[in-house]
């Protein structure tokens, strides 16, 4: 088993990799590889394109309940997809930082925001599990399948409490699991979208989180669907059948939370 400094580099090295070489816009969540599970961004106002590198499996602004003025983090903020939509919404007042542990990424996504001539976004490099932000910085924290990544989910839902200003809130999209999937399609899953490979029970992920906030919710769901015509090249008819009558599901959540307003 990989421990958690062998975990974060294999992601530096992909993300990295990414970052250097422009993906197709139908990469796999997470992953950069062939599978995407994420939401269009196309309608979203404040969309950059250069900013998209098909690596998220949700739209967390969507329900971040984002206002002008406000100041915004965002974990693992790739080539800056999120931070800029959340800054055309807080405005020239409000704030958005974007934190990556890819060089890479952040070299990109200064780039990005240098050509954009956007004064009041930065992109600082750091691990989620130990964010170079101060205490009580951030009105709302955003991140897009990003935590699966993370080797200590605890610690991070941690972090993000204490970035955040008392009765601050989190939105964040990510990948979960209800029900066992069986091995060799666990396997399959996480081939095509490698934040699967990271991926908790949802009972487990939520409870995560309720140890440092309240309100959690779920805000919003849907079941990635792997194509049949990938399940049947790849399984045998006894794990496919074993998978149709498993109940298991691979879900795309949209999480929201509340830090308590005297933490």
């Amino acid at each position: 088993m990989e421990t958690a400094e062998q975990i974060k580099e294999m992601v530096r090295e992909k993300y990295g990799a990414i970052a250097e070489n422009v993906k197709p816009k139908s990469s796999g969540c997470c992953s950069g590889e062939v599978y995407f599970v994420g939401d269009s961004y196309a309608q979203v106002e404040g969309y950059v394109a250069d900013a998209d590198l098909g690596l998220g499996c949700g739209i967390p602004t969507e329900i971040a309940q984002l206002r002008e003025g406000q100041t915004v983090l965002d974990l693992g903020s790739g080539a800056g997809n999120d931070v800029f939509v959340a800054r055309r919404i807080v405005g020239e007042s409000g704030r958005v930082i974007g934190v990556d542990m890819t060089a890479a990424m952040i070299e990109r996504a200064r780039a990005n925001a240098e050509k954009l001539g956007y004064a009041n976004v930065e992109f600082r490099l750091g691990e989620i599990e130990n964010l170079p932000v101060e205490a009580h910085t951030a009105d709302v924290v955003i991140s897009n399948c990003v935590l699966n990544l993370v080797p200590d989910k605890a610690k991070a839902f941690a972090e993000i409490a204490r970035v955040l200003k008392p009765g601050g809130h989190f939105s964040i999209s990510d990948i979960v699991l209800e029900g066992e999937l069986p091995a060799k399609v666990k396997h399959l899953a996480e081939a095509y979208a490698g934040c699967v490979a990271g991926a908790l029970q949802k009972p487990e992920y939520l409870e995560i989180a309720e140890r440092n906030f309240v309100g959690v919710r779920v805000a919003k769901e849907k079941e990635i669907h792997l194509p049949d015509e990938i399940l049947r090249q790849m399984l045998d008819e006894a794990t496919l059948n074993e998978l149709q009558t498993s109940g298991s599901r691979l879900l795309s959540i949209t999480v929201y939370g509340e830090k308590a307003t005297g933490n």
